[in-house]
């Protein structure tokens, strides 16, 4: 099964992130190079480069886009998606966190368990819509989505 090996991020020209915008990117990077499945579908017109993959995100002229290489620094792909689709669940990602954030310093447990879950619904919507986005151009499993959704959150706080 193909994998991700490596992810960097093209932040270039993005504000400084605050301190839980970089921890949630340190741990869904870490999460992601532990445990993913990024499998690049078969094309008839041309051979698909077999994984693992590092991949390199970004948001260029508001379109998210995938840059892929292979071990080797061969090309293995590169798609754009449009960040429209996303707009809406990254927003509401956004505010549902701050309020997690702010919760956590006043609100009692049962509060704070009420808001994360719906925190991880918004997040589970996200992941929903990029396996959409990602269909036909790449095969991710729910979990990989889940954290690549944070990635892509992570860009859109500077975008």
């Amino acid at each position: 099964m193909s994998r991700l090996f490596e992810i960097n991020l093209d932040d270039a020209g993005l504000p400084p992130p605050t301190p839980e915008i970089e921890q949630e990117r340190k741990v869904a990077i870490f999460d992601l190079l532990e445990d993913n499945s990024f499998t690049l579908p078969k094309r008839e017109d041309r051979l698909i480069p077999e994984g693992p993959y590092r991949l390199d995100l970004a948001i260029r002229e508001r379109r998210l886009v995938f840059a892929l290489e292979t071990e080797a620094h061969d090309a293995a792909g590169e798609f754009h998606l449009s960040l429209g689709p996303f707009r809406q669940v990254v927003k509401d990602y956004f505010q549902i966190c701050e309020s997690y954030f702010d919760a956590v310093k006043t609100l009692p447990p049962s509060q704070i368990e009420t808001i994360d879950m719906a925190r991880r619904g918004i997040h589970n919507e996200g992941a929903r819509v990029l396996q959409e986005r990602l269909e036909g151009k790449a095969d991710v499993d729910i979990d990989t989505a889940r954290r690549l959704f944070t990635l892509i959150c992570v860009l859109h706080f500077g975008g």
